[in-house]
């Protein structure tokens, strides 16, 4: 019996420490109560028979958690779908009820982003919908560390805002010994494709690497993987690399510019030039992030520089890279994007042909296009975009690679760097 009390009193405290800090408060404020209308004097001072009560502790929990939630107004959108192989834009906006032509002034919108020709299955796509069936607002959710938001404005039509939240960069080495191919001996440490692709083609001028690796040959990479609220976002960056083939090695760091130099401050990559034409044309519209719009009259950013060029003129990748996407949209007509490494990317509009495949590599002064006047614009031209990190920047003025090797004074910074990485990769 004493053993079933004490069993009692034990599952009674350890219900009450799990208990959240208010509904202890509320709890011993109620027990409170009860014991001084107990002690004061009634009517009947004395009762004839103990009765007695069970306290039910989970009602009460119950109650206390339903009294803190009475009144909130939780957003929840009126279509939420995650996304998956063979959906299409025009079928989610019809499974949401918003018509055709809200979904083209939201692809209007998102002429300065792209961001809708970028789902892929996994994200999520929201609507919120107004008390007369209209769009009011549509999230596009990429992952914790990007989202895209769509509002409406009073007079119609749509603005958008992209979320990049930085989160927390944490640098992790691997290692490995070939065994194989390269990619399924970086597959086998952890390294996914799109690293593997990054790896490969960041060494390409140094190494053939279906030819030169053996069996047995060690590598090491240095990851930097970012974390949000504690979660892996999957977002990665390539800081170190280095290939040991018997008694020689291939190295690659990469500096505070973006660019991967070997231990010499060699760069691994041919210098970006500055405009992706094999002549230079008039400019016709400069990089504006307050510009108004020719042809809606809105105050809206201009993210890239457009090039008086004749249907038909020759567009040249600026830097050597990766196709990342080849497509066609409403307004921004044919289009080509090539990612040049970790940190810098490329875009090319209003199309007449492209030149290039998905997934193809590039190299400086390869011609990738061919210039037009597809999508909405007011002539023929090439607009072109250069991202850092992926933020627009005016490509005429930012202070992008133009050099094949790091001076005396960039050399002696880049040094530090590279003892702190291989100190990192277990190199030292």
């Amino acid at each position: 019996m004493r053993q079933g009390k004490s069993s009692f009193l034990n599952m009674y405290l350890t219900r009450f420490a799990q208990l959240p800090p208010l509904h202890k408060k509320v709890l011993l404020g109620a027990s409170l109560l009860v014991c001084i209308t107990l002690l004061l004097p009634g009517q009947q001072q004395t009762l004839p028979q103990r009765i007695p009560v069970a306290l039910d502790m989970d009602a009460l929990v119950s109650s206390i958690g339903t009294s803190e939630t009475e009144g909130l107004d939780v957003d929840q959108p009126d279509f939420e779908k995650t996304i998956v192989s063979g959906d299409t834009l025009s079928r989610l906006f019809t499974e949401a009820n918003v018509d055709q032509q809200t979904m083209y002034r939201v692809l209007e919108a998102d002429l300065n982003i792209l961001a809708l020709d970028t789902l892929i299955p996994g994200n999520t796509i929201r609507f919120w919908l107004d008390d007369s069936g209209q769009l009011d607002r549509l999230e596009l959710y990429f992952s914790a560390a990007r989202q895209v938001v769509f509002s409406r404005y009073e007079e119609g039509g749509f603005k958008v805002e992209e979320i990049n939240i930085d989160g927390i960069w944490q640098n992790r080495a691997l290692s490995g010994e070939i065994q194989g191919s390269f990619y399924l001996s970086a597959q086998r440490i952890g390294l996914n494709a799109g690293e593997i692709q990054r790896i490969e083609s960041m060494l390409k001028e140094k190494l053939n690497f279906s030819r030169d690796l053996r069996a047995g040959d060690h590598f090491s990479v240095l990851m930097s993987e970012q974390y949000i609220d504690g979660e892996m976002t999957g977002n990665t960056d390539i800081l170190g690399v280095m290939i040991q083939r018997g008694s020689s090695s291939i190295n690659a760091y990469q500096n505070s510019d973006g660019n991967f130099y070997d231990e010499q401050g060699r760069s691994l990559a041919r210098a970006f030039q500055r405009i992706p034409l094999q002549r230079n044309y008039r400019i016709s519209s400069s990089f504006n992030r307050h510009r108004h719009h020719p042809v809606t009259g809105r105050t809206s950013p201009h993210n890239g520089t457009d090039f008086a060029t004749p249907n038909g003129t020759k567009v040249i990748a600026p830097g050597d890279g990766i196709v990342s996407m080849v497509t066609e949209h409403r307004f921004a007509g044919k289009y080509v994007v090539i990612d040049h490494g970790n940190k810098y990317r490329t875009r090319y509009l209003h199309l007449s042909k492209a030149l290039v495949h998905k997934g193809q590599r590039v190299s400086r002064g390869d011609v990738i296009a061919l210039s037009g006047s597809t999508g909405r614009i007011t002539g023929p031209h090439l607009h072109y975009e250069f991202h850092v990190n992926g933020r627009p920047v005016d490509p005429m003025k930012a202070n992008i690679p133009m050099a094949s090797t790091l001076s005396h004074k960039q050399m002696q910074a880049f040094s530090q760097l590279v003892q702190k990485r291989k100190l990192q990769m277990g190199l030292v």
